[in-house]
């Protein structure tokens, strides 16, 4: 396994635990590390045997308290395109279901990349917030949009135009918190959720999971041919026959990723 900077990771079976470990910087997000997390998760996709990967962030006080200011604050425009953000693309196209497990801050790209997974399990004093206009920009790696497209115009408004957080609960009322936990218990729901997963067929659930994303690129009939596409080709799988036969002969189904 690769040596990161950065970043930990971890196995348990068929689960990737992936941590953001700046503890001392409240894991703020500096170019490199963003960069050792789409080469982590890009290994772990490639990996058959990983069927869902957790991410959180090392420490108490925060899953990731936004970008290194320091790093970003004499760069210039060419250098910010060149410098990074081809990393969250990379991290847009992971394959393999993300879960992040939030404890404390989520704040700038901490909260985008909270949102670039796939769902999100949030300790009770989780916060979370686009404080980007405070130092003079706006989100960058996608906290416009992908809030837009859950949390609504006029609170995605609130949100970017004033910088100030929400809480957990103020995030699961309006869907972007799967659920809320205990302090502290964050990693451990976010694994236990994770394990679910990967007890499901891998195709389905990778196929699952660009169905739904598909929702929220392209039209209504594009994202159903897209979906009956998808359909129709677990069809071709040993992890389908697998499954029906199970359902049938009323036992537990044993799935390859076939």
């Amino acid at each position: 396994m690769a040596e990161y900077q950065y970043i930990l990771v971890e196995r348990d079976e068929a689960i990737a635990v992936v941590t953001l470990n700046r503890p001392k910087e409240l894991n703020a997000l500096n170019f490199t590390l963003v960069s050792e997390l789409a080469n982590a998760f890009e290994d772990l996709d490639r990996d058959e045997s990983v069927r869902c990967i957790v991410l959180t962030g090392a420490g108490e006080k925060a899953f990731a308290a936004g970008a290194d200011i320091k790093e970003m604050s004499d760069k210039s425009p060419i250098e910010m395109m060149v410098g990074g953000f081809e990393a969250w693309e990379r991290i847009r196209r992971i394959h393999t279901p993300l879960i992040a497990a939030v404890g404390g801050y989520a704040f700038g790209g901490g909260c985008e990349l909270a949102m670039h997974c796939d769902m999100i399990i949030a300790s009770e004093n989780a916060r979370f917030g686009q404080p980007e206009i405070k130092i003079g920009v706006i989100p960058g790696a996608g906290g416009t949009q992908r809030l837009a497209r859950t949390f609504g115009k006029f609170r995605t408004m609130e949100m970017v135009l004033t910088g100030e957080p929400f809480t957990a609960q103020e995030m699961a009322a309006h869907g972007l918190v799967n659920r809320i936990v205990p302090k502290g218990e964050h990693l451990n729901e976010a694994v236990k959720l994770a394990k679910v997963i990967a007890q499901r067929p891998p195709l389905a659930a990778r196929l699952g999971k660009e169905s739904v994303l598909a929702a929220f690129e392209t039209s209504l009939s594009e994202g159903l041919e897209i979906e009956r596409k998808n359909f129709f080709l677990l069809f071709a799988t040993e992890d389908m026959r697998e499954g029906m036969r199970a359902f049938i002969e009323k036992r537990n189904p044993e799935f390859h990723g076939r």
